[in-house]
């Protein structure tokens, strides 16, 4: 399969940025041949909805910019409607398990949180920080105010709830 088919896969799955570096790694290939994958990508993408961006470091799939104003109205419908099920599923694994990778988080739930993460991020509720190789979900103060609390060990039985989920992750999987 071609290079930069594979690229815009793993990119369109991680749906956070991605290292270059490690992407090189995944994909066992050279900075040229990788340079060169990125730049068809680029020109094929050119045209549609999406765009890779770019840094020095990362990349990242992205919505094209002339699509700004019907982003921001699709985000303003999101905004006002219940973070559902799935939302307050994930916000609680976070609050709980902070900080948590995507991955860890995907285990939990046993599906994609990619869609959710990013919703609770746009609300403010979560922030993602960058380590050495992944990135960390954590609450926010503004969750903390909102839940009507200063600290989240004032929740209750919060300790409770941490012990059965880190007991839950601490299971070995039965294959």
């Amino acid at each position: 399969m071609q290079l930069d088919l594979l690229i815009e896969g793993f990119l369109f799955y991680s749906a956070t940025p991605q290292s270059k570096k490690r992407m090189r790694e995944v994909f066992a290939c050279g900075e040229d041949e990788f340079a060169a994958a990125v730049i068809k990508l680029q020109a094929r993408l050119a045209s549609g909805a999406l765009r890779v961006l770019e840094t020095d470091f990362e990349l990242q799939l992205v919505t094209a910019p002339e699509l700004s104003e019907f982003v921001s109205s699709i985000r303003k419908n999101e905004l006002s409607q219940d973070i559902g099920k799935a939302g307050a599923e994930t916000l609680a694994i976070i609050l709980y398990r902070e900080p948590i990778t995507r991955g860890e988080i995907d285990h939990i739930r046993g599906v994609n949180s990619a869609f959710i993460l990013r919703n609770l991020m746009t609300r403010g509720l979560i922030e993602r920080r960058s380590t050495k190789n992944t990135h960390e979900f954590r609450i926010t103060p503004d969750l903390l105010q909102h839940l009507g609390v200063t600290h989240k060990h004032e929740l209750p039985q919060f300790s409770d709830f941490k012990t059965k989920i880190d007991n839950f992750t601490s299971t070995p999987e039965v294959v």
